[in-house]
């Protein structure tokens, strides 16, 4: 069932569609809904696959809008929610928020809504603040989200549960959230929120049928609807515009040019100073309520909202006090996923002001977007600077639009006190790039609200013993003092399905990864002669990681570590290690094997039985190489969680690993994307064990998660010839070892993330608009091959025997492979986007080696 809300919007001062540039040079039509083109503008992303960005007029976060009209459409959809659910229903209801760009109206639907709490995900990690869930958006330039109520009660209840986000277009980040959500805590009933319903036909019934799937109700509530239509040949234009735009040597007097990156030039319609005459930065006291949150991060109540509303007409009367006298036009700007506060603020205002004042509200934003200096094209002026709240995906450009040259005398930066860093004071950080064209920047921090520590009530009871670890010969093919699996044994329970079918399942929402398994298929003998020699050219190159990566453990981490390898393909190189130790230094060093499953944590009963047999501070966790770094960020969230929920401290969330290709660790024995001949193979070189299994009905809260021992299929294991033929070449490599770590331990490693960038950047470039779906580097690529159903692959050109495995799965599976000249990693594969059977470019067929 679908609900519009109608509300007034403002169509923009110049009178001219803020899409029309984009639509003259491309051809690109708005079509459905009369109010879509007030709603909506048009501009370009610095991307050649996609030709156009539908930019929101009524948000607040690019286009600068009178905070009524952006609280207004917010507050007229929670009523809307509240006429579809009824009164008692409403009472019942919680609102869920999507970071960063729907903080804001998410929390203006709750407050529609009457006084359903309101909660919010986020991409800042709070230290002792345990998650009570997490996703993953499907847009490129988004990270993994967090959950993070004060009480986990918020999730936990029986009532509906509204998602709002600002944009309906696929359905994928929707479906990904209730799933995840569904499976904690099931409810009757769902109701999805959005300014804009941008689906496609193909993508309309996605929701329903999801519905039906998980046995709920879904309801869709919008302002207006309509889709996008793209005429032939629209990729190559919007290629030659953004190319155009961004070319330093644009010609303004043929095109508007576009705004310089670092300091951008005021416009036509703008009255502030340029770079010369910088204005000045003032601190304003806020007195912001102790006992008010800043947001929805933790969660924000009824009660919350009765102080806010009684403290907002003092702090306004501040904002106002401060001012310059002269002041008429004014801008409240927000900071990233803090968005309710400052819209608020500057409601307040504008309302003490009675329109002697114009206020606008917008919000600094992650997002990169062209700008070209036009009244036809949405986002007009772009002012560039540095990340100023230690993000946990690393440093990083942010962004105001519309700021520069738009005639703004004073700007109300409003900023939480974690983001209040030297960076944001720097000479290129937000304060000197405001003041650069504005006359007067007044500073307001708002305190960071960060919930008490407190035991949750609702964890389970510890049981009082857990099992010993499972090993070979019983459970692996693995000598039985190598690894112990920290794991239960599901050998004999069908779990297997094909992959065209697994597929379509995870990608639709109706299951987990981890809840299945791939077929484990044989080698061909063709593949097996490409294994074999790829593991004798490149058997000394491994032996040098492995050497370096467990020397560089010994020193910096732990004189005995204890290797906790990430299961499966963390397990040989945590072996391998243990067998250098042994070599090198006469240690026999413990090593387990543990599960970890993105999106749901690592296992917390294996850490508890090691918490219990050794000190977590000795622990180091292995993998087997980096991609865009997500299980290194889900370690780093579990480890938190479960410091909050057990109260044991000293496990250290860094990985080490063999290679290092996506930076995202300072532990690796190489930072090189090259074949590691296990990533080659499933089972067959992993000691016959499966991927591990996370499923309610076979893994309960004092179990190890799960896995499978393929003992039939020990004539094919190459399992010991692996470990062997590594471990033979440690001999030949011990001085270029101690060369190479004499020189990892003098050079800066800090990781850069440069993997999750470039990830980010072929999503987008790609048009798949999930980062899930893009796995990079020589093992990832062969995963993909192996496991997924596989789009293409990227091949960087030049790559040699390295990828002769890929072009070969390549070969027999009919997918293309593209050489790229700029690319970080050797290889990318892509996971066909939004796959079922009959999509076009993928053979759905069983792999066959």
């Amino acid at each position: 069932m679908t609900e519009r809300a109608h509300v007034a919007h403002d169509e923009g001062e110049s009178g001219v569609w803020s899409g029309s540039w984009v639509a003259e040079r491309l051809g690109v039509e708005l079509a459905g809904d009369e109010a879509l083109t007030g709603l909506l503008g048009l501009a370009l992303r610095r991307n050649p696959k996609r030709a156009h960005l539908l930019v929101s007029n009524v948000l607040g976060k690019h286009v600068p809008q009178s905070p009524s009209v952006v609280y207004g459409h917010g507050v007229a959809l929670g009523r809307r929610v509240r006429e579809l659910l009824g009164a008692e229903a409403a009472e019942r209801a919680v609102v869920l928020g999507y970071a960063e760009t729907a903080t804001g109206l998410g929390h203006s639907v709750a407050d529609g809504l009457g006084s359903a709490p309101y909660l919010h995900s986020t991409r800042r990690a709070v230290a002792g603040v345990a998650r009570a869930g997490g996703f993953e958006e499907s847009h490129s330039h988004a990270t993994s989200h967090l959950l993070l109520p004060q009480d986990p009660a918020l999730l936990a209840g029986h009532g509906p549960m509204v998602l709002v986000d600002d944009e309906f277009s696929t359905g994928n980040t929707v479906l990904n959230t209730i799933r995840a959500l569904h499976e904690r805590y099931p409810r009757k009933r769902y109701v999805v929120v959005a300014l804009v319903d941008m689906r496609s036909p193909a993508d309309a019934g996605r929701l329903e049928t999801f519905a039906g799937e998980i046995g709920a109700r879904v309801d869709l509530v919008t302002t207006a609807s309509g889709t996008v239509r793209l005429p032939p040949g629209v990729l190559e234009k919007g290629q030659e515009l953004v190319a155009r735009y961004e070319a330093p040597t644009a010609d303004p007097a043929t095109e508007p040019t576009t705004e310089p990156t670092t300091e951008p030039a005021p416009g036509p319609t703008g009255g502030s100073p340029g770079a010369a005459s910088p204005g000045s930065v003032e601190r304003i006291d806020l007195r912001w309520p102790h006992d008010v949150p800043d947001g929805g991060r933790h969660g924000f109540t009824a009660a919350d909202r009765d102080r806010l509303e009684s403290a907002l007409p003092g702090m306004a009367a501040r904002i106002a006090d401060a001012l310059p006298a002269r002041a008429r036009r004014v801008l409240v700007l927000g900071f990233e996923e803090l968005m309710y506060a400052p819209l608020r603020l500057a409601q307040a205002l504008e309302q003490a002001a009675g329109g002697d004042v114009d206020v606008r509200y917008s919000t600094t934003t992650r997002s990169p977007v062209l700008a070209v200096d036009d009244p036809g094209y949405a986002i007009r002026t772009r002012l560039v600077f540095p990340a100023h709240d230690d993000p946990a995906d690393g440093p990083g450009e942010r962004y105001a639009y519309n700021v520069a040259g738009a005639g703004f005398d004073a700007v109300i930066a409003v900023v939480d006190s974690a983001a209040d860093t030297p960076a944001l004071h720097a000479p290129d950080g937000l304060a000197a790039r405001l003041a650069a064209h504005v006359p007067h920047v007044l500073l307001v921090v708002v305190p960071s609200y960060v919930p008490p520590a407190s035991p949750d009530p609702q964890a389970p009871e510890r049981p009082p013993m857990l099992p010993e670890p499972l090993r070979g010969p019983a459970f692996s093919s693995y000598a039985p003092d190598e690894v112990g699996w920290l794991l239960q044994d599901l050998s004999d329970v069908t779990l297997e399905a094909p992959t065209e079918e697994r597929e379509e399942a995870i990608q639709s929402g109706g299951a987990h990864y981890a809840e299945s398994l791939p077929v484990e298929y044989q080698p061909s003998e063709q593949y097996q002669e490409l294994f074999h020699a790829a593991l004798e050219s490149s058997a000394a190159r491994l032996a040098r990681a492995v050497g370096a990566v467990t020397e560089v453990v010994l020193t910096e981490r732990s004189p005995r570590p204890v290797l906790v390898s990430l299961a499966r393909a963390g397990t040989p190189v945590g072996v391998l290690m243990r067998r250098w130790a042994q070599f090198r230094h006469g240690l026999d060093l413990p090593h387990y094997a543990v599960s970890i499953v993105r999106g749901r944590g690592i296992d917390a009963n294996a850490l508890r039985w090691l918490a219990d047999h050794h000190d977590p501070a000795d622990v180091v966790f292995v993998d087997g190489w980096t991609g865009k770094g997500a299980i290194t960020r889900e370690l780093a969230a579990a480890l938190s969680d479960f410091e909050v929920s057990d109260g044991v401290t000293g496990f250290d969330p860094e990985i080490a690993v063999l290679a290092d290709p996506g930076s995202c660790v300072r532990t690796y024995g190489t930072r090189d994307d090259f074949l590691i001949p296990s990533a080659c193979l499933n089972s067959t070189v992993s000691g016959l064990i499966s991927r591990t299994v996370l499923r309610a009905d076979l893994v309960g809260p004092h179990d190890f998660h799960g896995a499978k021992f393929y003992r039939e299929l020990v004539g094919a294991d190459l399992s010991p010839a692996f470990l062997d033929a590594v471990s033979a070449r440690f001999p030949d490599v011990t001085e270029s070892v101690d060369a190479h770590v004499k020189d990892l331990l003098s050079a800066d490693r800090t990781p850069t993330w440069e993997g999750w960038a470039a990830v980010e950047r072929i999503s987008e470039e790609y048009g798949i608009h999930d980062v899930n779906l893009v796995k990079p580097g020589v093992g990832e690529t062969t995963r993909v091959m192996l496991r997924r159903v596989p789009w293409k692959v990227l091949a960087r050109a030049g790559a040699g025997a390295d990828l002769d495995h890929v072009r070969l799965l390549a070969e027999q599976r009919g997918v293309p492979v593209e050489e790229v000249t700029d690319l970080p990693y050797t290889c990318v594969g892509l996971i066909h986007p939004q796959y079922t059977r009959g999509a076009t470019g993928a053979d759905g067929k069983a792999v066959t080696l």
